[in-house]
C-alpha cells in the first residue's frame, strides 16, 4: 500500500510538472510550429492573392496565441449570437500583427465571441498581408533581428509634441479585403440578421490601423462606428462623415509615446469620440491580462455602443 501511494504520488507531480512545462511552452514569447487550425465556418472573399509571395499560409503559436501569417486569401468568418439574443448590431473585427502575421486568437475569435455573447454579430476579418521568411527559422530570425534605434530626439518643441509618421505600406490589398467583408455582410444582412445602419469596424495594433485606413480612404464601406484598440495616436484628416470613434491605449504601450493626436482630430471635426487611456497593459492585451487596468475596456465598449443607441433596434 505505501510502495503504491509513493507510487502515485510520483506520477501525480510528473503529470504535473509535464502540464507545467506545457503551459509554460505555450505562454511564453518563443515561437514555435502550429499545424493550421480548422476553420470550417471561414468564407472566401474572392479578392485574389498576394503579388511576389512564394511562401503559402502557415501559423504559429507566440504567447499561448494562435496566429497566421503569408495569408494569401482573404476569409471572414461570422460569429453569430445565439437565436432570439441578436441585437441587430455588427461589427468587422481586424486582428493585428503588423500587416505581417494575424493574432487570430486573442484579437480576433475571442473578441468575436464575446461580442456575440452580448448580442452583436461578429466578423473575423482574416485579411491579406505582407510577405514574411517561408521556414519558421527564419521567420523566428527575421522577427528577432536587431531594430536600428529610434534618431535622437530634436530640440525643437514642435517636432518632439508631433513625432514624424513612419512610412506607410501598401494597404491597398488589405482595404479591398475589409471593403469585401462589409459588402458580404450587406448582401447577407437578412440572413445574419444584421441592421446595415448598425455595421462597425473594430482593431487591433495594425488591425486598428486597417480600421482607421477604412474609415479614412474607402468609398464603399460606410461604417456606423469604429474602435481602434491600441492603435496608432498620430493626426489624421478626418472627413466629415466619419463615425463615432471609441479608442483604446495604454501608457506603456509603445505606440503611445504620449501623443492625442488622432483623438484630437476627432474631437475637432466634431465627430462624438471617447477615449480610454489605461495606467498598463502594455501592447497586444486582447481582452485583458491578468492585473491590468486596461482588462476592463471591453465592458465599457459595450456600455458606449448602448448608449449610443448602437444595440437598439431603429
Amino acid at each position: 500500500m505505501t510502495l503504491t501511494l509513493k507510487n502515485l504520488a510520483k506520477s501525480s507531480i510528473v503529470a504535473l510538472l509535464v502540464l507545467f512545462a506545457n503551459i509554460t511552452l505555450a505562454q511564453d514569447g518563443t515561437i514555435y510550429p502550429l499545424d493550421a487550425p480548422e476553420e470550417p465556418n471561414a468564407i472566401l472573399l474572392g479578392t485574389g492573392g498576394v503579388d511576389d509571395q512564394p511562401a503559402s499560409e502557415s501559423w504559429f503559436r507566440q504567447w499561448g496565441d494562435p496566429m497566421a501569417r503569408n495569408i494569401t486569401t482573404a476569409t471572414l468568418t461570422p460569429f453569430l449570437p445565439e437565436p432570439g439574443k441578436t441585437n441587430g448590431a455588427a461589427v468587422i473585427v481586424a486582428p493585428g500583427g503588423g500587416f505581417r502575421w494575424l493574432s487570430m486568437g486573442n484579437e480576433g475569435w475571442e473578441v468575436a465571441q464575446a461580442l456575440a455573447d452580448q448580442g452583436i454579430a461578429a466578423f473575423v476579418l482574416k485579411y491579406r498581408l505582407h510577405p514574411t521568411p517561408e521556414s519558421l527559422e527564419d521567420f523566428s530570425a527575421w522577427m528577432n533581428r536587431p531594430r536600428t534605434p529610434a534618431p535622437p530626439s530634436s530640440s525643437d518643441a514642435a517636432s518632439e509634441a508631433t513625432p514624424p509618421r513612419p512610412p506607410q505600406l501598401d494597404l491597398s490589398n488589405q482595404l479591398e479585403d475589409a471593403e469585401a467583408a462589409y459588402a458580404m455582410i450587406l448582401d447577407r444582412a437578412e440572413e445574419w440578421g444584421v441592421d446595415t445602419d448598425r455595421i462597425g469596424m473594430i482593431g487591433f495594433s495594425a488591425g486598428a490601423g486597417l480600421t482607421m485606413h477604412s474609415t479614412l480612404n474607402s468609398e464603399s464601406m460606410k461604417l456606423a462606428f469604429i474602435g481602434p484598440i491600441y492603435g496608432g495616436m498620430g493626426p489624421v484628416d478626418v472627413p466629415a462623415d466619419a463615425p463615432p470613434m471609441f479608442s483604446v491605449i495604454a501608457t506603456d504601450d509603445f505606440l503611445f509615446r504620449g501623443q492625442f493626436g488622432v483623438i484630437d482630430s476627432w474631437y475637432k471635426a466634431g465627430i462624438p469620440v471617447e477615449f480610454h487611456l489605461y495606467q498598463n497593459g502594455g501592447h497586444g492585451f486582447g481582452l485583458g491580462n491578468p492585473n491590468r487596468t486596461s482588462n476592463r475596456w471591453f465592458d465599457a465598449f459595450i456600455h458606449w455602443l448602448d448608449v449610443n443607441e448602437f444595440l437598439a433596434a431603429k
